[in-house]
């Protein structure tokens, strides 16, 4: 009988994660400190863990080790060269916020653009009722539609918030990546991307050679009037770079759902930031109830997949 351990479970409490359908002992918990995690994955042929780094001092001391089910997309956590050279399979999960990602992106989008928590806190201050005349202006509102789109990562997420941005109406931009994944795909080079795009959005995994993508020169590249979104991986941006541009108005104004560092317990300069033109969410752009079970279901199905033998969403 397999033995599959299954950490991080609070990271899905919102869905249903029914079990496998074959013959296992199934143990799980949250959160594991790290002097605990070989004890508490001792005996384990299967693992599943979401953020938790499972590094070679680790996986050395699982000799019965058969797969990895990463409950993410990104596998950034566990050292796949390990898991490679020793024939542990690892999967992911894709494709399942191909709705929650896009709709939180513009929901910071939209709230940018229109001015829309300045707008509120006029209204919570009474300033309407002080309006001599119906409606209440003084916060420049920008529309989207005929503004450009610049999209940095044209996966699943990358294509399912163009096809939100042209239902807007606007253009849309992808950086320099053939072949295109999808049909009608306008790639330009990054710089070309970054003077000419009105909102600059993130979508891809974070690498060793990605990491920093905007700095202080890419941010100088954009237009004054831009937004920077990123809902992908904080290490992604130049964190203190970004405080500068926005503080001396190189940018218009940044939405965030991720830090370099999470859950920030140090801090973060970005948590400092009391901007009206700057919105931190707690990286909850995947998390719909619709996304969190897809994630769920999908999860299994890899795990049942290596179990018959033909294992699926493989990235070692």
């Amino acid at each position: 009988m397999l033995n599959i351990v299954f950490l991080e479970k609070d990271s899905l409490d919102v869905a249903e994660v029914r079990r496998p359908k074959f013959a296992h002992h199934w143990a799980e918990a949250g959160k594991v400190a790290p002097e605990e995690l070989v004890d508490s994955l001792s005996g384990a042929d299967i693992v599943s863990v979401n953020k938790i780094a499972l590094r070679a001092e680790v996986l050395s001391k699982l000799p019965r080790l058969r797969m990895i089910a990463v409950a993410a997309t990104g596998t950034d956590n566990v050292d796949i060269g390990y898991c490679r050279d020793r024939g542990i399979v690892v999967s992911n999960i894709r494709n399942y916020a191909v709705h929650s990602v896009p709709e939180h992106t513009f929901t910071l989008i939209l709230a940018l653009r229109r001015n829309l928590f300045a707008y509120c806190r006029d209204v919570e201050a009474g300033l309407w009722g002080q309006s001599e005349q119906f409606c209440l202006s003084g916060h420049p509102i920008g529309d989207l539609h005929g503004s450009t789109l610049g999209i940095i990562g044209e996966g699943a997420l990358g294509q399912g918030t163009a096809q939100v941005a042209r239902g807007f109406g606007m253009r849309v931009l992808f950086a320099d990546h053939e072949p295109p994944k999808a049909p009608g795909v306008e790639f330009v080079p990054l710089q070309q991307l970054l003077s000419e795009s009105d909102v600059v959005t993130l979508h891809l995994p974070l690498t060793k050679k990605n990491r920093h993508l905007i700095g202080a020169r890419e941010l100088e590249m954009m237009k004054k009037s831009a937004l920077l979104i990123n809902t992908a991986r904080g290490g992604l941006v130049d964190e203190n770079a970004l405080v500068d541009a926005l503080k001396s108005g190189s940018i218009a104004g940044a939405g965030f759902d991720v830090l370099s560092v999470e859950p920030p317990r140090n801090g973060n300069v970005l948590l400092d930031l009391k901007l009206p033109n700057f919105i931190l969410t707690p990286h909850i752009a995947w998390a719909s109830r619709g996304a969190v079970q897809a994630l769920a279901d999908q999860l299994i199905d890899n795990i049942e997949a290596f179990v018959a033998g033909s294992p699926r969403n493989v990235v070692t």
